[in-house]
C-alpha cells in the first residue's frame, strides 16, 4: 500500500486503524519544496514524539499562492515521493488549502508539530489539538538550512555563469 494518500479520507481511515492499536499519531506539514537536512532532521524528531508520522503537503496551487509563480520546483508528486521514502514518514497527505487546518480536524492527531519558526499560539490547529487533549510541540530549527537560501544560491550562480 502506497504511504501517499492524495485524499483526506483515506488518511483518516489509516490513522483510525493506527489509533485503534492506542498508538500516537504526530503530524506535521510543509511545502517541502527542496528537501534539505533542515526538514529530515524536523521529520526525525517529529518522529521521535509519537508511533506514526503523518506529514501533510501542499499542492502545487497552494505553494504558488504561498511562495508566489515560480515555486514550487518540485510538483507535489515528487515531493510526496521524496518524503515517503524516510524512514520516519508514515504517511503523506496531499492538502490544497493554504493551511493544512481541515486536514488536522480530520486525522485529530495526538501531538502537532512545526519547526522553530514559529510560536505555538500561532501553530494552525494548535487550539483545537489543545482541546483533545493533545499537544503542540515546537522543534528547533537547524540553522544554516532553508529551501529560499538555496533557491537563491542556485539562482545566483546561473545568474553569474549567463554573465560569463
Amino acid at each position: 500500500m502506497s504511504k501517499f494518500f492524495r485524499t483526506l479520507d483515506l488518511a483518516i481511515e489509516q490513522v483510525r486503524s493506527w489509533r485503534s492499536e492506542e498508538s500516537i499519531i504526530v503530524f506535521t506539514n510543509g511545502c517541502f519544496d527542496i528537501l534539505h537536512p533542515g526538514h529530515i532532521y524536523c521529520l526525525q524528531r517529529a518522529k521521535s514524539l509519537g508511533d506514526y508520522l503523518v506529514v501533510g503537503i501542499n499542492s502545487d496551487d497552494s505553494v504558488r499562492r504561498l511562495k508566489g509563480d515560480t515555486r514550487p520546483y518540485h510538483g507535489h508528486d515528487e515531493r510526496a515521493m521524496q518524503l515517503m521514502a524516510l524512514a520516519c514518514v508514515d504517511a503523506v497527505v496531499l492538502f490544497f488549502e493554504d493551511t493544512p487546518e481541515e486536514v488536522i480536524y480530520g486525522l485529530k492527531p495526538n501531538i502537532l508539530v512545526k519547526g522553530g519558526d514559529y510560536i505555538e499560539e500561532d501553530v494552525v490547529g494548535g487550539n483545537f489539538i489543545r482541546s483533545l487533549g493533545g499537544r503542540v510541540e515546537i522543534i528547533d530549527l537547524l540553522q544554516g538550512h532553508s529551501t529560499t537560501k538555496i533557491l537563491n544560491f542556485v539562482h545566483s550562480q546561473k545568474k553569474d555563469n549567463h554573465d560569463i
